[in-house]
């Protein structure tokens, strides 16, 4: 699978343009999915010149090298490019429902095509789910899916 992942606010926290905090387990969450089951991972971020050779040298001392950075596949010619990444997935803050922990993204992502975002669950969260809950979107809904699979 092809995973498109943006740097700030999903690598690192969103300091932008300056260089945020490493977000836990990103990185190897990331280095997991790649070495393990061969996904293909390209960086894709607003960032570009300095700030961008910042970004994938950040990622690159800590193990993690990507496939293609902006960029469909390494030889692509950005100058002609369209900036659209063609990826499976794509792994952003800026989502629907914001960025799940990355041990719910890594999970998501290992069930493969047994996972389905189903509507009804998505019923079932917003009638559990109290405004105080400062839970992550996606850390909630992951908590109610396994309570329906036990459920079976």
């Amino acid at each position: 699978m092809i995973i498109a992942v943006d740097f700030d606010g999903t690598i690192v926290e969103h300091e932008y343009p300056k260089m945020g905090k490493e977000i836990p387990f990103a990185i190897d969450s990331l280095k997991k999915l790649q070495e393990e089951d061969q996904h293909m991972l390209i960086l894709w971020t607003v960032r570009d010149g300095e700030l961008l050779e910042e970004a994938v040298q950040f990622c690159e001392k800590r193990g993690l090298k990507f496939y293609a950075v902006n960029k469909n596949y390494p030889e692509e010619d950005s100058s002609t490019a369209s900036r659209k990444i063609n990826a499976d997935l794509y792994l952003d803050d800026r989502g629907l429902g914001g960025l799940p922990d990355w041990g719910m993204i890594y999970k998501m992502i290992k069930s493969g095509p047994k996972f389905t975002f189903n509507y009804n669950i998505l019923c079932h969260y917003e009638m559990e789910v109290k405004k105080s809950d400062r839970k992550n979107f996606f850390t909630k809904l992951g908590e109610v899916m396994d309570k329906g699979r036990s459920k079976r």
